[in-house]
């Protein structure tokens, strides 16, 4: 197996499974890893790319290069609905036919979050007020993530699956494993039998996906995203294929490692609460991000870490580390005992 990536060409990884780039303009991350996968009467592809001509071309070409193209595309899996992965959905819904399959929790987002999203608005606004963001950033932060709308062709599923479910593709028998956290319905695809596994943005080489609690993903994220890597840890895996960054190893020390940087994380988060009390907005600004501070990111990057940050504290509260309380419609984090 190779752990490079092409840039112009898709990289055979084995018989019959091939890995794709296609960018993601203007985004640190880069590319988006696709996957395309022989079957005995068409081919399937994990997820697509970006909405915009770059990713469209990029992803046309090395179908093509395949000897695939649209016309032999039968099914698109999708991992979860963030615009790097679902936002060529439409396309190639349109230009291929082929049957689209999503998580259930996924699909419920697809209306509110990408055809009609006014309601999502309203209660996003009253949410970042109650979380403390201030009324002169209120507006930025709330429509902050409508621009992404662009870079998605959004296209409701032909298929659902929850988890447990088998897809028999070629030579190929893979599992649907349900890993919330990033995405309320984001699944893996494990193959047992040749001992690899497609992660999406569920596990990465180096970096973290972000684990927010917002209005669309309530309940506890982050606890849902730990248990969602414990579970994987037993896997007798010895490939990873992710959705960024490259191929790697050590399934079992990357989920390790991830789960350590979540404890330490939720230690930071308790220090920035200090001994007073504290809204998550206020948090978020005393965290120590690894691209700068809160104060420097744009509206999309705050609203992301003040999301991030809430998952951490809303955590900490269920172990009794921390507590929370209403005040005048706003949201505050303590230590226990701090009156």
């Amino acid at each position: 197996m190779t752990t490079e990536v092409d840039t112009k060409h898709p990289i055979q990884i084995m018989d019959g499974l091939y890995q794709l780039r296609v960018p993601i303009p203007n985004n640190p991350l880069g590319w988006v890893l696709p996957y395309l996968i022989e079957g005995r009467d068409g081919w399937t592809l994990v997820d697509s790319g970006w909405n915009v001509p770059e990713a469209f071309d990029a992803l046309e070409q090395q179908l093509n290069d395949a000897g695939v193209g649209f016309a032999k595309l039968k099914t698109l899996l999708v991992t979860h609905v963030h615009p790097d992965h679902y936002g060529l959905a439409g396309q190639v819904k349109e230009r291929s036919g082929a049957t689209i399959i999503i998580h259930q929790r996924e699909r419920d987002l697809i209306r509110t979050r990408y055809k009609n999203p006014t309601q999502l608005l309203a209660q996003m606004g009253d949410w970042l007020i109650m979380h403390g963001v201030p009324k002169d950033s209120m507006d930025d932060l709330k429509t902050s993530a409508m621009p992404v709308r662009a870079f998605v062709d959004p296209v409701e599923p032909d298929e659902v699956v929850w988890g447990g479910e088998h897809i028999n593709i070629g030579r190929f028998d893979f599992e649907v494993w349900w890993t919330p956290g990033h995405s309320p319905g984001h699944i893996c695809f494990l193959e047992r039998a040749k001992k690899f596994i497609l992660t999406g943005d569920h596990v990465l080489p180096t970096i973290t996906p972000n684990i927010s609690l917002h209005v669309q993903q309530q309940g506890n994220p982050l606890g849902d995203y730990i248990a969602s890597l414990k579970r994987l840890e037993d896997l007798e895996v010895d490939t990873v294929l992710p959705a960024h960054e490259y191929i790697f190893k050590d399934l079992r020390g990357r989920l390790q490692s991830i789960e350590q940087h979540h404890v330490e994380r939720l230690i930071e988060m308790v220090e920035c609460v200090g001994d007073g009390a504290r809204t998550a907005f206020d948090v978020a600004g005393r965290v120590k991000w690894v691209t700068g501070t809160l104060a420097t990111f744009t509206p999309w990057m705050q609203r992301a870490a003040l999301g991030e940050t809430l998952s951490h504290l809303d955590y900490l509260v269920l172990e009794d580390r921390l507590v929370k309380f209403m005040e005048n419609g706003t949201q505050y984090y303590k230590k226990p005992g701090n009156d």
